[in-house]
């Protein structure tokens, strides 16, 4: 009994919960500068890029999916909004568009894949491409810099004399919300169970494509929301921003123990890897390791990631049937 609740608290996402912890304690009390009020923001706002596309991105793995088009949208929200801003339009309708913009390229994504039946992984590899090429067309080489000092101090600034981003308040609302839809709602049970057998959901009469559907849609959303903050938190609108994030996105969320697969995963291990990846490589910054060597670190977690939960559960797999052995050995005849 006492090894099998071992074994309930030892899994994935509470090692990189412990990981996270332990990173965090030895950069405060080794690394220079770590822990100054300055360099925490700095920490925590450029990792929410990364954290607000890993809540959408989470549900969308869950269920046997995947978006790799996110950093492409968000290049393209950031773009479209620049040249609005540029033509004389009012930031408060330039937002919604952006937002409405994101939702469309979602639902692109969410229709070649369930009514052509494609696959995730090739569609949004060509819509990475496409969208991104589209925002070069909307903005050229220009960069857009002069939006309304309000929206800069959002995206930008602190909640008084703390080191937090005021836009960390919005991110915790959507942690709510994401956590409660994932795991309290039949949503979120459809998407497990989706993720798990996806005939075995659609025989149970889950509504599989549209379940996939409005996932995709959320993803693109919540990737134009991201592409509207990078602009608003670096000053600065141009067809490239973002480019990569989809990379970090994946890394952080496989980290943080979602099964590539489907099926399994919780919002609590997103998190996790999300903050675990952006400590890192603050960490990195501060010790003067090359971008370079930051992006070969990335590349590894990633596959460290995918590589770790299979090996542990084979593990398991093997410990289990060699138990069975040893009991039905040791049974009467």
């Amino acid at each position: 009994m006492a090894d099998l609740s071992l074994r309930n608290y030892v899994r994935w996402d509470t090692v990189v919960g412990a990981l996270l912890i332990a990173l965090l304690v030895g950069s405060f009390s080794f690394v220079d500068n770590f822990g100054n009020a300055l360099n925490l923001s700095f920490l925590i706002g450029n990792t929410l890029p990364i954290a607000l596309i890993a809540l959408p991105m989470t549900m969308l793995v869950v269920s046997g999916e995947i978006d790799l088009s996110v950093g492409s949208t968000a290049g393209l929200s950031g773009a479209v909004m620049g040249a609005l801003w540029n033509g004389g339009m009012a930031i408060e309708t330039i937002i919604p568009l952006c937002l409405l913009l994101g939702l469309v390229c979602g639902l692109v994504n969410g229709l070649l894949v369930t009514k052509l039946g494609l696959p995730s992984l090739a569609v949004t590899i060509g819509t990475l491409a496409a969208y991104r090429g589209i925002a070069q067309i909307v903005l050229g080489a220009n960069s857009v810099t002069d939006f309304p000092e309000q929206y800069l101090d959002f995206g930008a600034g602190r909640i008084g004399d703390t080191f937090i981003p005021k836009a960390a308040v919005l991110w915790v609302i959507l942690l709510v919300i994401a956590g409660i839809v994932l795991h309290a709602t039949p949503v979120g049970r459809s998407l497990f169970a989706t993720g798990a057998s996806e005939e075995a959901a659609r025989f149970a009469g889950i509504r599989v494509k549209r379940l996939k559907l409005v996932t995709f849609a959320v993803t693109g959303l919540m990737a134009s929301l991201t592409g509207i903050f990078w602009a608003l938190h670096y000053a600065s609108a141009r067809y490239d921003n973002a480019t990569g994030l989809e990379l970090s996105v994946v890394a952080a969320v496989l980290l943080g123990g979602i099964d590539f697969d489907g099926g399994k995963g919780t919002i609590g291990g997103a998190v996790a890897g999300v903050f675990l990846l952006g400590a890192l490589q603050n960490v990195m910054s501060l010790v003067n390791v090359s971008a370079q060597s930051q992006i070969v670190v990335t590349g590894v977690l990633l596959v460290i990631s995918v590589l770790g939960p299979r090996v542990a559960k084979q593990i398991a797999t093997a410990r289990a049937r060699r138990r069975t052995a040893a009991t039905a050995a040791a049974a009467p005849a």
